[in-house]
């Protein structure tokens, strides 16, 4: 279900929430990997400069993308590449299809690329009898599912080992044990074969080096060097953004990412390609094109509010972080990218805005994903901004607006605030059980659905605070003189709004 199918976030969540599966599974993970990642930074030590490092670095690239475009542009085409921008999703597939159809390709191997899911690339080549083949296990296991990914660099992160197995045994035509290393057996077997019998392999790109014409590639498998070094051409789709100036800068984003998405110091492998294959190479594409993509990336630059998004350098480590999509998945989210980061980046993104302007409501606005981020993106301040920018457009929720007004209303009252919580410590009586309440009525029902209230204190830190109050000048009397003395001032100088010191 995507949003294109016309349902809210709200009924995405709901169906996530209700799929236990679903739920354990993305805990699971997500928790092991927030743990790995901490326990990784903790290890590198001065985590915070490093951040800080990884910011300016991804600060200074975007302010001058124009120039590290140009320059990537010119060093790559310089050692051989063929370089192509596209303007949108459209033009990008256009692009490629062509490509494929010159050189009468077949089929394509891929390795995991977030924009050929952002443009449905598959789909498009399968549309003029291309096979597409996702190499990489989590992709690969979501293409036979008919799914799309639900995380950044898990795909499958919402399928347990039971799942996947029953997947593959249907691939196979034979019952496999749910065991990691037969399943990953015979995947590691099927790929063989498509690796050998592909006219086209493609990629995405974690990093452009602007100095050299360079792309990096990130990866834990090995498959996305079966895709660059076997098939005769190559084809590797970039989002405009993912310029780096220098080989210096991609030593600060190779300690930043895999820290930061599996808590590894390193992946198992880095790949940095520069170019086709030469005379003196034993392997590598004859042929190697470049796609930089926009599809709306552009229209960020200068945004006060939303230029920073262009710094995600796609770790996932947002995600992670996120007890929302710890609890409901990527799905839920209704497009390409999912979590905070898909929160904020899938609006810039599409030009249809009203389609979008309730993902930015699935956040707790509680400001982990900026902790979380290693380049300090402050996601949940670009929340804050779709919220209000909905509001604003008169999209907003009319009831939600009128309990605000109430809220405000009470809020700026003491009186009528002590007052609603004597009305509220009487009307909980008839819900309240071992001091929760639980009834699924009102405005709580969604909230109860999942979790439980806790029940209004007997008395409120105000009152609370009057007494402990009225207790301290009470033992004041008993003090000697001196003490006495000392405390009495110490009241005056609080009452007065001072800074507590006599």
């Amino acid at each position: 279900m995507s949003a294109a199918d016309g349902a809210t976030v709200k009924q995405r969540a709901e169906l996530a929430l209700n799929n236990e599966f679903l739920r354990k599974a993305v805990k699971f993970t997500t928790e092991r990997l927030r743990d790995g990642k901490q326990k990784a930074a903790d290890q590198q030590g001065n985590w915070e400069d490093w951040r800080e490092r990884g910011r300016q670095i991804r600060l200074h690239t975007i302010a001058h993308l124009d120039y590290y475009l140009n320059q990537f542009a010119d060093n790559a085409r310089a050692n051989g590449v063929h370089v192509h921008f596209a303007d949108t999703a459209e033009e990008a597939v256009k692009i490629t299809l062509a490509i494929a159809e010159q050189k009468k390709a077949r089929s394509v191997v891929k390795s995991k690329s977030m924009v050929t899911e952002e443009l449905h690339l598959n789909h498009a080549l399968e549309s003029i009898g291309v096979e597409a083949v996702e190499t990489d296990l989590g992709e690969y296991i979501i293409q036979l599912a008919g799914e799309t990914p639900s995380h950044i660099i898990i795909p499958a992160i919402h399928k347990n080992r039971y799942q996947i197995a029953d997947l593959l045994s249907k691939e196979a035509g034979e019952t496999l044990p749910p065991e990691t290393s037969v399943l990953a057996g015979f995947v590691r077997k099927k790929l063989r074969e498509k690796f050998l019998e592909a006219d086209i392999g493609m990629t995405g790109c974690n990093f452009a080096i602007a100095e050299t014409g360079s792309m990096v590639l990130f990866e834990n498998e090995g498959n996305a060097r079966m895709v660059t070094t076997v098939p005769s051409t190559q084809i590797t789709l970039m989002g405009m953004e993912r310029i780096i100036p220098s080989w210096s800068d991609l030593e600060v984003m190779a300690t930043l990412l895999p820290r930061s998405a599996t808590g590894q110091k390193l992946t198992v492998y880095m790949s940095g390609i520069t170019g086709p294959r030469r005379e003196v190479d034993a392997d590598g594409p004859d042929e190697m094109h470049i796609i930089i993509l926009d599809n709306g990336r552009s229209l960020q630059l200068g945004d006060p509010e939303f230029q920073e998004l262009l710094n995600c350098i796609r770790c996932g480590a947002c995600l992670n972080a996120c007890p929302v999509y710890r609890h409901i998945g990527g799905h839920a989210y209704g497009g390409t990218y999912s979590g905070p980061i898909g929160a904020v980046l899938t609006p810039a993104l599409n030009k249809n805005i009203e389609q979008w302007d309730d993902i930015a409501s699935a956040s707790s606005l509680c400001g982990a994903c900026y902790e979380a981020c290693p380049v300090k993106i402050p996601l949940h301040e670009m929340l804050i901004y779709l919220r209000r920018r909905k509001v604003e457009r008169g999209h907003g929720d009319k009831v939600e607006a009128a309990g605000m007004r109430g809220f405000a209303a009470i809020m700026s009252n003491s009186k009528r605030y002590e007052g609603v919580l004597k009305v509220g410590r009487l009307a909980q009586k008839i819900v309240v059980r071992k001091g929760e309440i639980h009834a699924k009525i009102g405005p709580l029902k969604g909230w109860n659905s999942y979790r439980v209230t806790p029940s209004l204190p007997k008395q409120s830190f105000r009152n609370q605070w009057k007494t402990l109050d009225e207790e301290i000048r009470s033992g004041i009397q008993d003090m000697d003189p001196k003490a006495k003395s000392r405390m009495e001032a110490l009241i005056r100088d609080r009452e007065k709004g001072g800074n507590g010191h006599a």
